[in-house]
């Protein structure tokens, strides 16, 4: 059954909006294609969209260091609640409203696996500088060893 056809999933208000929301990519973005280009030329190598096995869960970070054991995430302002930036939109809020705190739980139930597991979590904001957003992710790689 397609999300549409079921009567209690909500909608979006207009087709325009439902083609705007489909288009949104889940990797590649802006800012992650910025960050990974700066950490390419420090020499920096690193696998992309790479999913980690752990007890009780499968992240899937935006950037993997395995050898360092660093996982990069490259969050959206608007996907990921940013303090700063990240909003509850107007309209369909019965649905947003438990969508956007689903993201924030699963960001961080993430960050306890990874920290547990014994890997280094570096969260990154979209708006972020890619060059300051990269000094931190070079110095977490270096930090943890060889990578």
């Amino acid at each position: 059954m397609a999300p549409n056809s079921d009567p209690g999933f909500p909608t979006p208000p207009t087709a325009g909006r439902s083609r705007n929301m489909a288009a949104i990519k889940r990797r590649d973005t802006k800012p992650e294609r910025a960050i990974r280009s700066l950490l390419h030329a420090a020499g920096k190598r690193y696998r992309l969209d790479f999913r980690l096995q752990l007890d009780g869960a499968r992240p899937r970070p935006d950037i993997v260091f395995t050898r360092a054991r660093v996982a990069v995430f490259v969050d959206g302002c608007f996907w990921h609640c940013c303090p700063e930036h990240g909003r509850q939109p107007g309209v369909n809020g019965s649905y947003w409203g438990p969508k956007l705190e689903r993201n924030v739980a699963r960001d961080r139930a993430a960050d306890e696996a990874l920290t547990a597991a014994g890997w280094t979590v570096v969260r990154v904001w979209e708006h972020e500088a890619p060059e300051k957003a990269t000094e931190r992710i070079i110095a977490a790689v270096d930090a943890a060893g060889p990578g």
